[in-house]
C-alpha cells in the first residue's frame, strides 16, 4: 500500500530544493505582476495562486534484486476553475514539490491561454529510469497510478507523458487505473500509444508547435524563417522535433545540444542525417553522431551563440542573470518549461530580445492531449492531417492574440501572454465564488 499525504498548498508547508523553489517564484512573479495590471484584489489573487491540492505518496516497489525499494511521488492539482486538471508526470531524479508546484501552476497559465477547458496540474516521481530495468520502471508506474487512484479520472485530473516518461508508460498507467476503478475509461491519461487510444501525432506535437511559434515570431521580426539562423539547446521529444520541422521549413540549424554534447555548424547542420544516426544508436545521444561537418562545442556554449533564434529545450534554469549578457539571440522561444529565470528575462526584455514564452510556446503537446481526450470521451478518431491541421490553427491564433496584446499594452509577449490567461481564470474564479 502506498503512503499519501494530501496537505493544502500554503507557503508554510513549502521545503525545496533551489531549482524548483525558482520556478515556483518566478511563475507566482508573473501572476502577481499580472494581478496588479488587471487590479484583482488580494483576496481573490490568493485563489488564483494557491494549489488547489498537494498529494505526496511514498511508492514501495519490488526491484529485480528482490529488494523493496521505497520511491516519493507527487500529484499537484494546481487549479481545476476552468476544467480538469491537465499535466504530464516525470520520472527524475531531481524532481521536488516546488517543482512539481510551479510546473503544475504553469499548466494552468497555459490552459487558459491556449482556451482550453482545462486547470492546471502536475506530476513527478523521485527515480532514475536510467537506472532501472523495464520491469522496474513498470511496477513503478504501476504504483504510482494506484496511489493516485482516488485523486484522478477523466473529468477530475488527466496525466500525460513529461520528461523520462513516454506512451508505454501511459499504457501501463492506464492499464493499472482501471484494474483499480473496475471500468474502461480511456481519457483518463493522454499520450498514449494509437492502439490503446492514443492520437496521432501526439509525440510530435510540442515540438511541431515550437517550430510554428519559432517561425512566427520571426516574421514578426522581420526575419524570413528561410534565412534564419537557429540554435536548439536539448534534443529530447521536443528539441529533435522542432530541428525536424524547421529544417523543413528551410531554416538553418546552425547547433544544437543535449546532456553528452554539443554540435555546430555555421553553414547548418545535417539534420535529418543527424536524426537517423542517433536513434540509430542508442542511447540516442549526439556523443554518438561521428563526422567531420561539425564541430563539438560545450554545451554552455551553444546557449551564447549568435543566432536568429534560440530555442532553449531542456529542462528549467537556464538562461539566468550570469548569462542573459552573453545571449546572442534575436529571438528566444522557450520550448521547455521555466528555462529562462526572471532576472535573465528582465534583462533581455530591457535588450530588446522577443521572447516567445513557456506558456505559449510548447503549449502544442496540451492542445494535442486535448484532441485525444476529446477522442476518447467521444468514441471518434482524429488523422494525422486533422491533428496537424487543427494544432496549427491554435497555435497561430494563440501567438496573434498575445502579440497584439503586447502591442496594444507595450508590455512584453510574456506579460501579455498571462495577463489573458490570468484574467480568464480570475472571472471564472469570480463567476464561481460570486453571491447569488
Amino acid at each position: 500500500m502506498a503512503t499519501t499525504v494530501e496537505r493544502a498548498g500554503t507557503p508554510g508547508s513549502r521545503q525545496s530544493t533551489a531549482a524548483g523553489s525558482v520556478l515556483l517564484q518566478d511563475s507566482q512573479q508573473y501572476v502577481r505582476d499580472a494581478a496588479d495590471i488587471l487590479e484583482i484584489s488580494s483576496s481573490l489573487f490568493n485563489l488564483i495562486n494557491e494549489s488547489e491540492r498537494e498529494i505526496t505518496v511514498t511508492l514501495p516497489v519490488e526491484m529485480d534484486d528482490g529488494r523493496i525499494e521505497a520511491f516519493t511521488g507527487y500529484r499537484v492539482q494546481h487549479s481545476r476553475v476552468l476544467g480538469p486538471g491537465k499535466g504530464g508526470m516525470r520520472f527524475h531524479p531531481a524532481s521536488d514539490l516546488d517543482e512539481v508546484r510551479g510546473l503544475a501552476a504553469l499548466m494552468t497559465w497555459k490552459c487558459a491561454l491556449l482556451n482550453l477547458p482545462y486547470g492546471g496540474a502536475k506530476g513527478g516521481v523521485v527515480c532514475d529510469p536510467a537506472l532501472m530495468s523495464t520491469a522496474e520502471l513498470a511496477r513503478i508506474t504501476r504504483a504510482y497510478a494506484n496511489a493516485l487512484a482516488p485523486f484522478i479520472g477523466a473529468q477530475i485530473d488527466v496525466p500525460a507523458p513529461d520528461v523520462n516518461t513516454d506512451e508505454r508508460m501511459m499504457a501501463w498507467f492506464r492499464d493499472e487505473y482501471e484494474r483499480r476503478i473496475g471500468r474502461h475509461e480511456p481519457s483518463v491519461v493522454t499520450g498514449k500509444p494509437v492502439a490503446l487510444g492514443g492520437i496521432p501525432g501526439r509525440g510530435e506535437s510540442t515540438g511541431r508547435g515550437v517550430a510554428l511559434v519559432t517561425v512566427e515570431m520571426l516574421e514578426k521580426q522581420w526575419i524570413n524563417p528561410k534565412d534564419a539562423r537557429v540554435v536548439i539547446q536539448g534534443f529530447g521529444k521536443v528539441g529533435s522535433e522542432a530541428a525536424r520541422r524547421l529544417h523543413e521549413l528551410g531554416a538553418k540549424i546552425v547547433a544544437i545540444s543535449d546532456v553528452s554534447a554539443g554540435l555546430y555548424n555555421p553553414n547548418g547542420l545535417d539534420i535529418p542525417r543527424i536524426l537517423q544516426a542517433v536513434h540509430c544508436r542508442p542511447p540516442r545521444l549526439l556523443r554518438e553522431y561521428l563526422s567531420d561537418d561539425v564541430e563539438r562545442i560545450s554545451m554552455e556554449d551553444v546557449l551564447t551563440l549568435e543566432c536568429d533564434a534560440l530555442i532553449p529545450a531542456a529542462l528549467e534554469g537556464q538562461i539566468t542573470g550570469e548569462n542573459a549578457n552573453d545571449i546572442r539571440a534575436r529571438v528566444i522561444v522557450e520550448g521547455a518549461n521555466g528555462p529562462t529565470t526572471s532576472e535573465a528575462d528582465q534583462i533581455l526584455t530591457e535588450r530588446g530580445v522577443a521572447i516567445a514564452p513557456d506558456i505559449l510556446a510548447n503549449a502544442g503537446g496540451v492542445v494535442v492531449s486535448y484532441f485525444e481526450w476529446l477522442q476518447g470521451l467521444q468514441g471518434n478518431r482524429w488523422t494525422l492531417e486533422d491533428v496537424r491541421k487543427q494544432l496549427d490553427a491554435e497555435m497561430r491564433s494563440a501567438v496573434n492574440n498575445v502579440f497584439r496584446e503586447s502591442e496594444r499594452r507595450k508590455i512584453s509577449m510574456r506579460q501579455a501572454a498571462y495577463l489573458i490567461a490570468v484574467e480568464r481564470v480570475a472571472q471564472a474564479v469570480s463567476l464561481r465564488w460570486s453571491q447569488m
